[in-house]
Order: structure tokens, then sequence, then C-alpha cells
């Protein structure tokens, strides 16, 4: 094996002025920060700006328009990208298209000036992605690779999510998601990986892909992309994802916790809590013994994935299990919140049945004794349809009960379409777990508190930002302690 030789990424010619629409998205606001680092003029628009990202811009001094308007295209920019969730309609869409300006996709710019010249090191699949990624980001670090990368959400232990970097290494989350109404394909397809991480494959994005057979091409043709001096790492505890993986005409490292995967733990990892041990045999060093400071089966693939990826790169085993083990994970991926009279509030991006069922899996093993209480609310399009009735109902039997805000996209799917809500509760209720139907996040948020015991466990499940239900709710606990005779 052979340590990444240190690079320098491809600078442009020239410092450009370079104008984003939809600039408040968790991608393209980084994306942003990164080009004005790299010394572009930078600035933008969105509809409403919000914290983190409208704070993120601020810092950075990046001008950012709330709202569109054509003419904050005057003075005319060199090169305008545009995020995924601006339509074509969008009026300064149309005053691009108007003046013939140079427009490109967000994944297209991140390419162009970041990746290119580099060797991509890309985390795709359905779940999982951001939390490998921050780790893959982590454990590069930690090993002095000098990384540059672009997570989706926040580490813990690191100040922002995005870094340019020097070095060979550029670790990005790969989508599945269109990367522009103009650039209909999907994100991953602009990174052009060398070394690809595939943690999971399941039908998702009900509103871009028909059918589970849909998304497994467009993965298929991922990893057929790939070219033979690639290297794919594909958890092959999934059989979707090693019929996937069979597809790649490069070399493939199969991972995960069953013992016919290339790479695995000898036995069962050990949790508890607040960590996970287990041990791998490694082909060069022989057995070792890792402790991640996280719990749950599904980081134990995750960190499979990344040991995969370090070793493959030359980096040594000691130094690879000591980044690991240090890892602090990312926010909102079943972050401890609080834990007012000695109720433990966490809260999580789960949102798909299978996500939400490992989830409540790995909090029962951490908490046995403890009643696990759940607020879930159906924020995405996908979600918000009746596509996964079945997996849901199994999913939250996990759970001791279960709280449903109402359906975040309501308005804009026909009501024999929308997720029977209801239906779960009463499949629920024949099972012995009682469930809540709630008209608003403020009763969902009352009828918690009211409820809520010393010792439960509480976890918030959305992909949104539940309307800063964890936060909220674990305050109000604590009010009910300061005022409790």
């Amino acid at each position: 094996m052979l340590y990444c030789r240190p690079l320098v990424a491809n600078r442009p010619p020239r410092s450009l002025d370079i104008y984003l629409i939809a600039i408040g998205g968790t991608g393209v606001a980084p994306l942003a920060c990164l080009l004005k680092e790299q010394g572009h003029r930078v600035r933008g628009s969105d509809g409403p700006l919000y914290p983190p990202m409208s704070t993120l811009l601020e810092t950075a001094g990046i001008e950012a328009h709330e709202g569109y308007n054509p003419a904050h295209l005057d003075p005319r920019p060199d090169l305008v990208i545009i995020g995924n969730a601006v339509p074509r309609t969008n009026p300064e869409a149309e005053e691009v298209e108007r003046l013939g300006l140079e427009r490109i996709s967000m994944p297209e710019a991140l390419y162009r000036f970041f990746l290119e010249g580099r060797r991509p090191l890309v985390v795709t699949g359905t779940h999982g992605k951001t939390t490998t990624t921050a780790m893959a980001a982590w454990v590069y670090l930690r090993c002095n690779a000098d990384p540059g990368f672009l997570i989706g959400g926040l580490p813990k232990d690191l100040s922002r999510n995005f870094r340019a970097g020097g070095g060979a290494r550029f670790i990005v989350e790969g989508d599945e998601y269109n990367a522009a109404y103009f650039d209909r394909g999907p994100k991953f397809f602009h990174y052009r990986p060398q070394t690809l991480i595939l943690t999971s494959v399941e039908f998702d994005h009900a509103d871009l892909y028909p059918d589970a057979e849909a998304v497994e091409r467009v993965f298929g043709e991922l990893v057929e992309r790939l070219p033979q001096e690639a290297l794919l790492i594909a958890c092959g505890d999934s059989p979707d994802v090693r019929r996937v993986a069979s597809r790649a005409k490069c070399k493939t490292i199969s991972y995960g916790l069953d013992h016919a995967n290339d790479l695995h733990p000898t036995a069962t990892p050990d949790t508890d809590a607040d960590s996970t041990r287990f041990e791998l045999i490694d082909p060069d060093d022989g057995e070792v013994t890792v402790r991640l400071s996280l719990a749950g089966h599904h980081n134990v693939q995750n960190a499979l994935a990344v040991w995969a990826a370090a070793r493959a790169d030359g980096y040594p085993a000691e130094t690879v299990a000591a980044a690991l083990g240090s890892f602090g994970g990312v926010k909102r991926r079943l972050e401890l919140v609080g834990r007012p009279r000695g109720i433990a509030v966490l809260d999580d991006f789960a949102h798909h049945p299978t996500a939400v069922a490992k989830t409540l899996e790995g909090l029962k093993a951490r908490f046995p004794m403890r009643r696990l209480l759940v607020a879930f609310e159906p924020r995405s399009l996908t979600t918000a349809r009746n596509l996964f009735f079945a997996e849901y109902c199994e999913a939250f039997k996990r759970a001791d009960r279960v709280f449903f805000a109402p359906i975040y996209y309501a308005a804009r799917i026909e009501a024999n379409e929308q997720l029977d809500l209801a239906g779960i509760s009463r499949n629920l209720a024949r099972s012995g777990r009682p469930a809540v139907l709630t008209t608003g996040i403020d009763e969902l948020l009352s009828r918690l508190a009211d409820e809520a015991q010393p010792g439960d466990v509480i976890v918030t499940m959305s992909s949104g930002s539940f309307d800063g239900l964890p936060h909220r709710l674990a305050k109000a606990l604590e009010e009910v302690t300061k005022t409790a005779p």
C-alpha cells in the first residue's frame, strides 16, 4: 500500500465573479464559502435565509439577497451556479437564460473548482452518507492527509463542514438527487470517484424515481462508470448493494457485520449507551481492536468502510484505529440535546423506515430497561406518501410510544396518496404500542412534555428542522423541574 501523494488542487486562471441562485442551500452555502476562500467574488440570493446557513454566509462576508430579482444580476457575473431547488420559472434563472450567461449546477461547480485533478473519495447510498463522509474526513485529517471535504451535516469535532485542503483526496457526500432543472442526472455522476463507498441501496426520492428498480439502475450506472483503477467499497450486508457492486469493473472490497464480507468484525461488537468495541482482521496487521465513541452496529459498518478506504491509501492501522476512536459523530445523528429530569432527549435525522428501524434498534440496545418515546415528522416528499406503510408499522414497533406530527407537505400531495398515519396508529395500538396523532408541533410538544417521565428516552425524528422541537422539548421539561413544588 502506498500513501496518497499530496498535490495542489487545480486553480482557475483568474478570479471570477460568481453568482449563486439558492445560495442558502445546505450544499450551496458551503460551496460559496469555498469559492470565496479560493479568491473569487461570490454573491447570490435565496428565499428567506435562516441559520445556520445565513450565519455561515455572513461570517464569510458573502453578499446574499433575500428574494429573487433579475436586478441582482447587475453587474453581470462571469458564472452562475444554480441550486437544484430552483425551478426553471425562477425570475433570476429566466434572466440568466435571457442574458446568455454561463450557468452550471452545484455538483458541476464542485468538480470544476475542487475535485478535478484530485482523487475524489465519494460516499453514497440511501442511508449513512453523512456520518460516513464525516468519519472519513476526520480520519484523513488525523492521518495528516490534508483532505478537502464537503459534508451534508456538521461534525461535532469540526468547526465547519467544508474544507478545500491541498492533499490528493477530496471527500464528498454523493447524492442521487438531480443536479438542477437543466441537469436532470444525479449529482454523484459529476464527482467521478476514484474511491466509492456504497452504504446502501433502497427506494427513496419518490418525487424523482418511480420505483426501487429505478433507484438501483442509477446506482448501478454510477458503479459501471468507475474506472478500472478505482476502488469500490460496498456494504455486503445488503443483497441490493451486492447486486449493484457486481457491475463494477474495478477492485471491490465488501464490508459489513456478516462474516462473508472481505472486512468484518471477528465477533459480535460490544456496545453500550455511549460506545462500541469490535475487532477486525487487517491483511497486513492481523487482529486490530477499534473502540468507537458511538453506539450502534450501523456505526460499526460506517467505520469498516472508512477503515477500508484509509488502509487502501496506506495509512497505518494504529493511526486509523485511533482516529476512528476519537470521532465524535455528527450533529442531528442521535445527538443528545439534554437530560432534563433524568429524561434523555435525542435528536435524529432518520426518516426513511429502514433508518428509523435501525435507529430505534440501536436505542433499545443502548437503553434496554428504559421506556422509548418517539416523535416523528413525515417531512420529505417520500415520507409524506403512503409508499412505506407496512415498513413504518414494523419500524415503530421498536418504540413504546409514538407521537406523529402532521405531514409537512400535505398540501402538495393528494389525500389518497398521503401516508396513512391513522392506519399506522391503529396497527401500533393492536401491538400494545399506543400512538398519538397531533394537529401541529405545539400540540405534539405539549402532549409529549405532559407524558414524559423520569428515566424515559425521547428521540425526535425529522429530515427538517421539526420547528426546533427537540430543544424546545428539553427546555419545557427543564421548566417543569424548576416549577415543581
